[in-house]
Order: C-alpha cells, then sequence, then structure tokens
C-alpha cells in the first residue's frame, strides 16, 4: 500500500470517527467534561495526522514499508510486532500490582522498540515521563480511576 493511500485511509477513519462523535448523545447530568470531549480530541487528532501524513506523503517524503522491488517486508517486522505486543501484554499483567506508571513505562518501550528506539535509560525516562504526565491527567484532573500511579504490593 502506498503512502498516499494509507493517508487517505487514515483520513476516512478520521472522518468515521468524527461521524461517530456527533451522534454520542450528550449526558442528562452537568459534567465539566462531557462523553463527547475525548473521543471528540481523539478524532480531531486522527484528521490532523492524517492530513500531515498526507501532505508528507505527496511530496514523497515517506516511503513504502517494502524492501526493494521483491514485494517482502522489511527486515525484523516480526521482531517489531512482538515487541508491540509483549509492551501491551506487560501492561495488562502488571497493571494491577504494579500501579499504573511502570506498567505503561515498560508498554511505551514496547512499542518504541518496535519502532527501533533502543532500549536504554533515555527511552526509559522519556516513557516515564509520558505515562506519568498521562496518569496525572486522567487519574488527578479528570477524575478517571485508573488506580494508583506506583503499588507498593510487594
Amino acid at each position: 500500500m502506498t503512502p498516499l493511500r494509507v493517508a487517505y485511509c487514515v483520513l476516512a477513519l478520521g472522518l468515521l470517527a468524527a461521524w461517530q462523535v456527533t451522534v454520542i448523545p450528550e449526558s442528562p447530568i452537568q459534567m465539566p467534561v462531557g462523553p463527547v470531549l475525548t473521543p471528540g480530541v481523539v478524532a480531531g487528532l486522527l484528521l490532523l495526522l492524517g492530513l500531515l501524513y498526507g501532505v508528507s506523503a505527496w511530496r514523497g517524503r515517506q516511503t513504502d514499508a517494502i524492501d526493494g522491488d521483491d514485494g517482502q517486508p522489511l527486515a525484523g517486522a516480526n521482531r517489531r510486532m512482538l515487541t508491540l505486543l509483549l509492551g501491551g501484554v506487560a501492561f495488562i499483567a502488571l497493571v494491577v500490582p504494579l500501579g499504573f506508571v511502570i506498567p505503561a513505562t515498560l508498554c511505551g518501550m514496547g512499542v518504541a522498540k518496535a519502532f527501533d528506539a533502543p532500549f536504554g535509560l533515555r527511552s526509559a525516562a522519556m516513557c516515564g515521563a509520558i505515562a506519568l504526565v498521562f496518569w496525572t491527567l486522567f487519574a488527578q484532573v479528570l477524575g478517571v480511576g485508573l488506580g494508583p500511579a506506583v503499588a507498593w504490593a510487594f
């Protein structure tokens, strides 16, 4: 699939998501953050990313995910998928005993490794900072029950 077709697909998904946001019923109780805010932000970001990726693909700055003309995937595709999945599994398995931040950091590191970022202190620090910001935003500011940032169950 060419990068421009990927951009069209992302834009189509963004438009579908935006349409779905418009059919979400309003909450009958007064809330500062209603049920439309988060899906609306996600749909808007999806549309923005699709548009930016499309412009980048149109300018020729994106390449196919195919290595050469033989039609084979890039080397290491299975390893990348495995690290991506293992990051998610680590999060699911460890979120209850360790809290949110440590498993989310490990999950982020798995995702980063899937995109060829090296494991290391810098990667751990960046993923940990992102996890802490998300926990603070959702658990403390918005009141979403994510559990403790760090659970000391041991």
